[in-house]
């Protein structure tokens, strides 16, 4: 980075760091004691879809992966795409297995960097219900390499602002909370943060 980038106001991009990843089971614990919120053991990658036979094979290799997993609770891993045409590659584990899961998400995250689909990776998510109903979904950004939560109100399209505030100030010492908040992107109906 140049004096110019500097002067300019243009800053370097954080290179994605895929292990910050491993901080949810942690965060889930301030979740759980702090907000009342748990784990639902489900989450998912997604990725912008490339046509093509490499990235076919790239992420049927991730899906037999995960796929053999022998201690594998709940269905296998599912490929999904939403309305917008992106890929969801889901996962589902007992409620309890949040270590389980964050190792899916981090497995598919790494064999598409490997495999050169790492510009194609958007964010993963990883869903948490509390005792009332509402949902909350920490979303990971790939590009950014921060999280953020995003908090659904049931019924539409609604956000509960107010809790997400409150949560990634919970949060701000398990996990590196995204601080543009025009960056905290609705996930709407994302595979397998409805569950």
């Amino acid at each position: 980075m140049g004096l110019l980038d500097i002067l300019l106001g243009r800053t370097k991009p954080v290179a994605p760091d895929l292990d910050r990843l491993f901080a949810l089971p942690s965060a889930a614990v301030t979740l759980e004691a702090g907000a009342g919120f748990t784990p639902t053991g489900t989450g998912a990658v997604c990725f912008a879809t490339v046509e093509g036979g490499a990235f076919t094979q790239a992420h049927r290799e991730v899906q037999a992966l995960l796929d053999a997993d022998t201690d594998r609770t709940g269905g296998p891993v599912e490929l999904q795409r939403d309305q917008y045409g992106y890929s969801w590659l889901v996962s589902r584990r007992a409620p309890d297995q949040l270590i389980d899961l964050v190792n899916d998400l981090h497995a598919v995250n790494s064999a598409m960097e490997a495999n050169g689909f790492g510009p194609q990776l958007l964010c993963s998510v990883a869903g948490f219900r509390d005792e009332g109903g509402r949902r909350l979904t920490l979303v990971y950004l790939y590009k950014r390499g921060t999280f953020y939560p995003m908090c659904p109100l049931p019924g539409r399209q609604k956000r509960d602002n107010a809790l997400e505030l409150q949560l990634a100030t919970l949060l701000k010492n398990d996990l590196r909370i995204e601080e543009d908040l025009s960056r905290w992107f609705p996930v709407w109906g994302a595979p397998g943060t409805e569950d």
